[in-house]
């Protein structure tokens, strides 16, 4: 009977450390929800989302972006690859990268995210979000070095399709 009793304590022992286990896993996973919710609520108080029109505005007067065909294809592939947020983080791609800011610059070759990089631009990934000027720099050398076509939402969307901005300047 002693030992019958021990069995019950030790048994009752292990459903009770494992219910408080439970428990406090459970409030660690709330806790890792509210953490993320702030974050995000957070990053989406500081985001900017551009309108189309004042973008181009921006790019022709203060970035000297003229020829109204070269300005409607970088508003184009704006929109096609951040919709106008300065803060948006592309989803991760299939080999691991991700895309950042106003021009989805990829932290393989062009900024330092979290995967080995040639970082081309010197630049750390997030310091491109919210940054039009540093996200315009690099966004040029990639343009330098490989034109529109480095752009997914370039190609598929505004190569030789691109609409006119000319009623926004």
């Amino acid at each position: 009977m002693f030992e019958s009793s021990g069995i019950k304590e030790r048994t009752l022992e292990r459903i009770l450390i494992s219910s408080f286990s439970v428990r406090r896993t459970e409030v660690s996973k709330m806790k890792a929800i509210a953490v993320i919710a702030l974050l995000v609520l957070v990053s989406c108080a500081q985001a900017r989302i551009y309108s189309r029109c004042e973008m181009a505005r921006i790019l022709y007067h203060d970035y000297g972006v003229t020829n109204m065909i070269t300005l409607a294809n970088w508003i184009c592939l704006i929109q096609h690859e951040s919709s106008f947020n300065d803060q948006a983080v592309g989803a991760i791609n299939y080999n691991g990268t991700q895309d950042f800011g106003l021009f989805q610059i990829n932290n393989q070759w062009w900024c330092q995210g979290n995967v080995s990089s040639y970082n081309s631009c010197g630049i750390a990934c997030t310091a491109l979000l919210g940054n039009l000027s540093a996200s315009w720099k690099c966004a040029q050398l990639v343009y330098q070095q490989q034109g529109f076509k480095a752009w997914y939402g370039w190609l598929n969307y505004c190569n030789g399709t691109a609409p006119s901005v000319a009623d926004c300047i």
